[in-house]
């Protein structure tokens, strides 16, 4: 399988070609385009189970869509907000992916749900994560550009929770209140995760629940005349 990332970072296209037989999975809602010889399965990935922890825990899609050529072809995804594609090749390892940041995977990456700290009573930036593992590609998306990060042993960096992407295996983590009570509920921040290395991190330019902050108020109610 070839691939190529277009029209980065703004409003980043995937493009897969596929030979015959060859196979990828990805989350409903991704697909852009196909050939005529792609054939598409709906299914559960890990089975009912799996299904419902990547939605109700994970956010993610209930379904996981299989994409079969039958022929050589190509298949195009873009996720659901404008940003970035980031391609991570995966060899025997785990990756940590912030819900509704992953996109596609090849066929030998197995996708699973992890409870990503404790779920915060003050504010809505919880974390809440995929877990990647496995040997293959692996394909995800960001609202915004996407920023690596590389963390020497025992060096920490703070990211607030809504601009993870994703981290290694090998970097510590810890979700935590920034300042006191007030700030946690006044200051539109709230939770951060505290990132210890040695490894890799991935973190995102814009936050989803930011842009929901700021638009939501300025849309037109019911009662507008």
């Amino acid at each position: 399988m070839d691939y190529e990332i277009l029209y980065q970072p703004s409003y980043a296209l995937l493009k897969l070609d596929l030979d015959s037989s060859e196979q990828v999975n990805a989350e409903a809602g991704a697909l852009v385009s196909m050939s005529s010889g792609i054939s598409i399965e709906t299914g559960m990935k890990g089975g009912l189970f799996g299904g419902l922890k990547r939605s109700l825990l994970g956010g993610e899609s209930f379904f996981i869509n299989k994409f079969t050529a039958e022929s050589p072809g190509e298949i195009t995804m873009a996720p659901a907000l404008p940003g970035d594609i980031h391609s991570m090749d995966l060899e025997n390892e785990v990756l940590f992916v912030q819900s509704g940041s992953f996109m596609a995977g090849t066929m030998d990456i197995d996708i699973d749900t992890k409870w990503g700290g404790s779920k915060t009573f003050f504010s809505k930036e919880g974390l809440f994560l995929l877990k990647i593992e496995g040997t293959g590609s692996l394909f995800a998306s960001s609202f915004g550009a996407i920023h690596p990060i590389t963390l020497e042993e025992g060096e920490t960096y703070i990211v607030d929770t809504g601009h993870i992407v994703a981290f290694d295996n090998n970097v510590d983590y810890h979700v935590k209140k920034i300042g006191g009570l007030k700030s946690t509920l006044f200051s539109g921040e709230g939770l951060v995760v505290e990132l210890t290395g040695p490894g890799r991190a991935w973190m995102q330019s814009r936050s989803e629940d930011a842009f929901l902050s700021w638009l939501i108020p300025r849309l037109p109610s019911n009662n507008s005349k």
